[in-house]
């Protein structure tokens, strides 16, 4: 893959993954559709998408999906929906970027990865800038839906690290899709109150599930192959600031200091343990041929 082509296909996919946050937030802030409703639809779509690009795409062909990841995807797509009920969509994407990276680090400490000491002023300087953003304060986001985002981040780490190794990306993923529109379907049943989505909602989740997802996916999982992993974790820094950057042009959101501050520490401090990660790497592989 050329380097254009790299860098083309990367960035479409990052405005696609904050294009999520964008059309969440509009549909509930300017249409009536409710936050199970959104949730439903964008899986099903999302589903619907993601087969179509597996039924033509020259992958591996294995790979099903399982219901346990659907599960976690369910979970942080109904998390996320119903966060940005009440959440800017560039707190929200802060807050989800944050939780997903937090359970990635936490994951690799558990397992046995030990971090340097600028990987742990990386870390201290992130979960810094993550309490100072949920302190009680007149520009503090509501805390009810903050927690429901870092719940949401928290299930996509833990999609995200059951999907190592299990096949063909895009044909996991429609399969998890397809599994969590189930559950998301079978309960807005169960909890039907009553609400219908207008016409506007209902393609405002559309939207989101075939394009900023299915689509959005698809093309991530084409450029992932000739990204380093340092670079994909790094590169995936821009959605915050693509979400708060949509955020101010299409919604009017305001943003505060406290936001600013908040995100040079979350962003910058994960970028530390990131770059630390991979200047580590580098010396592991230098090392044996500096000592003969």
């Amino acid at each position: 893959m050329s380097y254009a082509r790299l860098v083309f296909l990367t960035s479409l996919a990052m405005i696609a993954f904050a294009g999520n946050s964008l059309l969440c937030r509009i549909a509930f802030k300017h249409t009536g559709i409710d936050a199970a409703s959104f949730t439903t639809i964008r899986l099903i779509s999302g589903a619907v998408m993601l087969s179509l690009i597996a039924g033509i795409s020259r992958g591996t062909h294995t790979g099903r999906g399982n219901w346990l990841s659907a599960f976690a995807l369910f979970a942080y797509a109904a998390g996320f929906s119903v966060a940005y009920v009440s959440l800017p969509a560039a707190t929200g994407a802060l807050l989800l970027f944050g939780a997903v990276q937090a359970t990635m680090i936490g994951y690799g400490i558990w397992a046995g990865e030990r971090l340097s000491r600028p990987q742990l002023a990386g870390l201290a300087l992130a979960f810094g800038g993550l309490v100072s953003l949920l302190l009680p304060g007149l520009s503090a986001p509501p805390l009810s839906g903050a927690l429901l985002m870092l719940s949401a981040g928290v299930a996509w780490g833990v999609y995200s690290l059951r999907g190592r190794g299990a096949g063909d990306p895009t044909r996991v993923t429609a399969g998890n899709f397809l599994r969590a529109a189930t559950i998301a379907a079978a309960l807005s049943l169960l909890m039907h109150d009553g609400a219908s989505p207008d016409s506007a909602g209902f393609w405002y989740a559309v939207s989101s599930g075939a394009l900023a997802s299915g689509i959005g996916y698809a093309i991530w999982y084409t450029a992932l192959p000739a990204l380093k992993a340092a670079n994909a974790a790094t590169v995936q820094l821009s959605v915050p600031v693509i979400a708060a950057l949509g955020g101010i042009v299409f919604l009017g959101e305001p943003v505060n200091l406290r936001l600013v501050l908040a995100s040079v520490a979350i962003l910058g401090g994960i970028a530390l343990v990131i770059w630390e990660k991979k200047n580590a790497t580098c010396r592991a592989t230098i090392a044996p041929a500096d000592s003969d």
